[in-house]
């Protein structure tokens, strides 16, 4: 019996986990649950899975990972607030199921100093298919992480064509059902460079071997190339239950999570190079990640501001990177050691730089 943390339950990571749990009574138990600020469904989830111990806030569920017994913390909260819980459950020595890549992206080295090897689960469906994929061979036979990405409502369009962009066009997902945040920034592919960050940090794979292939039909969650010529791919229909059921019980695989491909019926799947003339997000990533310290946490708070922005209609669609890349460029690093208080400065930085820029450009 896994004793198992739910951080983030309301939200759409934390209802399909209790799915997955409500299905298989005799294998996990929920011990803790939090939520951002709906109080009321929070308590009728625990109420359900009779819970004792709850949160509200990401600082109450820091403190619910450190006070509670569990064996397994997934960490479904979104934005970069999920740090504390993050380092929490890393401190504790629990199993850390990651689907708050924020944390990891943001907290950087100081996520990646303390957690042990294996430690770290993660969640996203992309990661967690390299994972299933590095079962098949040792990392030093590795030579590259290919990250598949649906390319959005907006795939095949033009730089140019997206200046009219409106929010109810970029949150028009054509294969996945996800918050406002993270639809806006899989439409602009800025998802998919935190993604590749995220790659870095859980896989240790060198920026210059990690790609990323658009591929619409959502089948192959992504692929891990090795040295022989080999590539090898992670392929079910897009449903997150399955990535959130092998991290709740990694590497053990949960039945009837997920329903199996049909190789009955024909199908095509199709992989396509990123435009990346038409979505800069990928490359200004992976320039964020290499340079490291505190520039992804104000890569990612810029972003924030600026997707708020769009939808407030104050800024663009094609201005919401080319705002972050403007605030990256104008930050400048403390020299010190990195802790979460450089960060927390890094992003009160970022937001207020952006606020600004988005004012200037109004």
């Amino acid at each position: 019996m896994r004793r198992v943390i739910i951080l983030g339950s309301t939200g759409s990571i934390g209802t399909q986990a209790l799915e997955v749990i409500r299905s298989n009574p005799r294998r996990f138990e929920v011990v803790g649950l939090s939520a951002g600020s709906n109080r009321a469904a929070m308590q009728a989830q625990a109420e359900q899975f009779q819970v004792e111990f709850t949160a509200l806030g990401a600082v109450e569920a820091e403190q619910l990972v450190r006070d509670v017994d569990a064996d397994v913390v997934l960490n479904g909260i979104t934005g970069s607030v999920g740090l504390g819980p993050t380092l929490a459950a890393l401190e504790m020595g629990r199993t850390l199921a990651l689907a708050n890549k924020e944390s990891l992206i943001v907290g950087g080295e100081l996520v990646t100093a303390i957690a042990r090897p294996g430690q770290i689960v993660p969640v996203d469906s992309e990661h967690s298919a390299i994972a299933q994929a590095l079962l098949a061979g040792d990392r030093s036979e590795v030579r590259r992480l290919v990250l598949t990405a649906s390319g959005g409502p907006f795939r095949g369009r033009s730089r140019a064509s997206l200046a009219d962009v409106t929010p109810a066009e970029a949150l028009a997902h054509p294969t996945w059902d996800m918050g406002r945040v993270v639809t806006t920034n899989s439409a602009t592919l800025v998802n998919k460079g935190l993604e590749v960050i995220e790659a870095h940090l859980l896989f240790g794979v060198p920026y210059h071997h990690i790609d990323v292939v658009v591929h619409p039909q959502s089948v192959v969650h992504s692929m891990v190339e090795f040295i022989d010529g080999s590539t090898l791919a992670q392929a079910s229909p897009p449903d997150m239950r399955l990535p959130i059921s092998l991290g709740l019980d990694w590497p053990h695989r949960v039945g009837g999570v997920g329903r199996p491909i049909d190789w009955t019926v024909a199908a095509s799947w199709t992989f396509e190079p990123l435009d990346e003339e038409a979505f800069p997000a990928v490359r200004l990533a992976k320039k964020v990640g290499t340079a490291g310290r505190t520039y992804p946490a104000v890569f990612n708070a810029a972003n924030e501001q600026a997707v708020d922005a769009f939808h407030e209609g104050r800024l663009s669609f094609p201005g919401i990177v080319e705002l972050v890349e403007r605030v990256v460029e104008a930050h400048e690093p403390d020299a010190g050691a990195v802790t979460r208080g450089s960060l927390a400065e890094a992003e009160r930085w970022a937001r207020d730089a952006a606020d600004r820029a988005i004012v200037a450009t109004a």
